[in-house]
């Protein structure tokens, strides 16, 4: 399933955003599954999600140039399939 600007996206409830040197991790207590986020840009959108109105919005909030959207919702359809985020 793509993930869509016009929507609204968030942290699943179930999912630990844990800081770390190199962005992030994810852990999921639910499906058990360990995600990495090795970007710092991305780190900031993820937690800028459940801010934001629409995923478009939380891109734009968090300054992420128009240009690398497509890389952002590549990655971010990613996260959804693996339950890191979800529509709400």
């Amino acid at each position: 399933m793509a993930v869509r600007l016009d929507r609204a996206y968030g942290v699943d409830p179930q999912v630990a955003v844990r800081p770390e040197p190199f962005g992030a991790l994810c852990y999921h207590y639910g499906n058990r599954r360990l995600t990495f986020l090795k970007s710092s840009d991305m780190v900031a959108v993820v937690r800028a999600l459940d801010e934001h109105p629409t995923l478009g919005d939380a891109l734009a909030a968090t300054g992420v140039p128009e240009d690398r959207w497509p890389a952002f919702l590549a990655a971010l359809a990613t996260l959804e399939s693996s339950e890191v985020i979800r529509a709400r």
